[in-house]
């Protein structure tokens, strides 16, 4: 099985001006005349790495990668002091999204999602269906407070002394609430040392959350100070707020993707992502097809192998793309 098309360079690239001084920098790969499609990168705060160039098939693609709000090379970053996570939510990104495929005219795109880029896609497709062609979605989530309260404490029951270090910054009288909610006020103190601290340790758990997954080795990634910073704050920011999805959950806005044809890819030992998520959204969706990796957890294994082959059925979609994007950075 495939495990990802041949690197390609990005033939365009940008920062997009979007509201509250935000800027998003975007690039697509493969063909100006190719199926368009859409990334939505995971965590939220990690970013959309070189390697997600490779999910997309470059002679049948026009596919547009882009960092979301305060990650990446977006700016401004949310590790930044006098940053403003008020205007960093779900809504925000959906507009985001929608300004971003107005800005590069196009009218309807393949929507691509992994992890947070799940449940984000969701949301966007639920407000603007009729400019979905399709989607490929992998490490299926839907942003409920079960998900979160599973991740940040019943996973307790399977690593009971890293959940202790875990939690151990956490005032005692703040320990049975919102977890994800305490480490943000850490995340947020002025002492730069408790910063730091939160975010090594919030990040250790992050890659113990998912070690169970055969194959697994640590994600160096988290060795980057500057990377657990942005990375910390925005997945405890939008966790501790329920991911600003308020009186609309994803589950309950189903019906309005009824008609979006859908493959979900989700790994069979993906612990921190339990399978029911993807089982119960599947039963909701009859327009999607599941797909469960046995030998994957949060990745891994044959997952993104089965991933690209999901985004690949969508690469014979007819779509009218008139506009070429041939805007480049000074």
């Amino acid at each position: 099985m495939v495990l990802g098309h041949a690197p390609a360079e990005p033939y365009a690239s940008g920062l997009l001006e979007v509201t509250d001084g935000h800027r998003l920098y975007w690039e697509t790969v493969g063909r100006p005349d190719g199926v368009p499609a859409v990334c939505l990168h995971g965590g939220p705060g990690s970013g959309c790495g070189p390697g997600m160039r490779r999910f997309f098939d470059p002679s049948a693609f026009r596919a547009v990668l882009f960092d979301q709000r305060g990650c990446g090379r977006s700016r401004p970053l949310a590790s930044e002091t006098a940053a403003d996570l008020s205007t960093n939510t779900t809504a925000h990104l959906v507009h985001d999204i929608e300004r971003l495929r107005e800005h590069l005219g196009i009218d309807r795109w393949v929507v691509v999602g992994v992890s947070w880029g799940v449940t984000l896609g969701l949301a966007y497709a639920q407000a603007h269906p009729d400019r979905v062609i399709g989607m490929a979605l992998g490490a299926i989530t839907s942003g409920t407070r079960a998900e979160v309260e599973w991740i940040t404490r019943d996973m307790r029951r399977i690593f009971p002394r890293e959940w202790e270090r875990f939690v151990e910054p956490v005032p005692l009288d703040e320990r049975d609430g919102n977890l994800a909610a305490a480490y943000a006020r850490l995340l947020a103190d002025p002492d730069p040392r408790v910063r730091d601290d939160a975010a090594r340790r919030w990040c250790e758990w992050e890659d113990t959350h998912v070690s169970l997954a055969p194959g697994w080795s640590r994600n160096p990634r988290y060795d980057d100070p500057a990377f657990r910073m942005v990375f910390a704050r925005l997945v405890t920011h939008y966790w501790g707020n329920d991911h600003f999805l308020g009186e609309n959950p994803i589950r309950d806005g189903m019906a309005a993707l009824a008609d979006v044809p859908a493959v979900l890819v989700h790994g069979r030992h993906d612990v921190s992502g339990p399978l029911d998520t993807a089982w119960e959204l599947s039963r909701l969706w009859p327009g999607s097809r599941l797909v469960v990796v046995d030998d994957a957890g949060h990745g891994g294994g044959s997952f993104t192998g089965h991933l690209v082959a999901a985004i690949d059925s969508f690469a014979d979609v007819h779509v009218r793309s008139d506009v070429q994007d041939t805007r480049r950075l000074p």
